[in-house]
């Protein structure tokens, strides 16, 4: 049988979640929220989707890649590219891109995930670097001047629903058996191979999925801001995302949601004090290592921290002892 509280807990926070976004909805399209504050939301939404991707490799499969700005770049340019020059659909550029940023990821993840640790943040730095220097020495691209003329495709509702398609992708995989075999390499790759795994085939699966939907991101963004240059795929970019996932939690999808929309909103919220909002934004991040090193979720769930799974195995033990005293009896 199925967790029946954890079940009501999802039930009541898909509605919780759902009364949000119709209110959210509500305001972008009765124009209460101003095209300022819309584009926030855009990248909130964009943000999300980097951060869940990423936190397959880094969190889940217990990789360490600083390349996501790279798959990121490869789904912008390709995106933009085909829109300017092929006048396709949308949603199949979106898919492309991701597609051919996943194809990448497979071809860099072969060889590279039989590294670890600090040799394979290198390896995925290095790709990440490689992938600007391309487009920098690209006439299609525009080079360094960048590439405009690209149409305003994404909206709030196109970033929105991408986002939540992402987060049920992730959360069905990562509660199905192939998310079970990415914790297992992450608790103990020579265990999980002992445990019959194939560890390579899902690294891989993890570096080639988690770089799909950052192709799928960067088309978005590309088709958001209708200008993009090597400037907006740099190491830095790589650093922001893996910055949102820590700060979420290595190993939480609820934490990568909380936090790419805290980490996208909260400078746009101190701009007030434009001089600042960079020291009190940096303190935060840094008290927040301080108190709570392994970030806002842990490895928990928001149905974890709600106590729906503590709740109903309490209840089941009770259940347990009972049917045992009958039993006896």
């Amino acid at each position: 049988m199925k967790n029946a509280a954890v079940k009501y807990g999802a039930i009541i926070g898909a509605l919780i979640a759902l009364a949000g976004l119709v209110f959210i909805n509500y305001g972008v399209y009765s124009y209460y929220i101003d095209f300022y504050l819309t584009g926030v939301l855009v990248i909130v939404c964009i943000n999300i989707i980097l951060a869940v991707s990423l936190n397959l490799i880094n969190g889940f499969t217990g990789q360490f890649s600083l390349g996501h700005a790279g798959f990121m770049a490869v789904g912008a340019y390709i995106s933009a590219l085909l829109t300017i020059h092929t006048g396709w659909a949308f949603p199949v550029v979106l898919v492309l891109a991701g597609v051919a940023s996943a194809l990448i990821g497979l071809l860099i993840g072969l060889p590279t995930l039989r590294l670890r640790g600090d040799y394979l943040a290198i390896a995925t730095l290095g790709f990440g670097e490689i992938v600007r220097v391309v487009i920098l020495n690209l006439k299609i691209t525009g080079g360094p001047r960048g590439l405009g003329g690209i149409a305003p495709k994404t909206t709030f509702f196109s970033a929105e629903l991408a986002a939540i398609l992402t987060i049920i992708i992730f959360v069905n995989l990562i509660r199905s058996s192939h998310g079970r075999a990415f914790v297992a390499i992450r608790e103990d790759e020579i265990a999980a191979e002992a445990m019959g795994i194939d560890t390579t085939k899902y690294k891989v699966l993890a570096f080639s999925l988690g770089a799909a939907f950052a192709g799928i991101a960067g088309g978005l963004f590309a088709h958001h801001q209708m200008f993009i240059d090597p400037r907006s795929f740099t190491f830095q970019r790589s650093i922001e995302i893996l910055v949102m996932v820590v700060f979420g939690g290595l190993g939480s999808i609820s934490g990568s949601i909380v936090a790419a929309a805290a980490l996208t909103i909260l400078p746009e919220a101190l701009r007030g004090i434009a001089q600042y909002r960079m020291i009190v934004y940096s303190a935060l991040l840094i008290i927040l290592m301080l108190v709570r090193p392994q970030g806002l979720f842990g490895t928990k769930e928001l149905t974890d921290l709600l106590g729906f799974k503590a709740k109903d195995t309490a209840h089941k033990e009770k259940n347990q002892a009972v049917e045992t005293t009958g039993g006896e009896g």
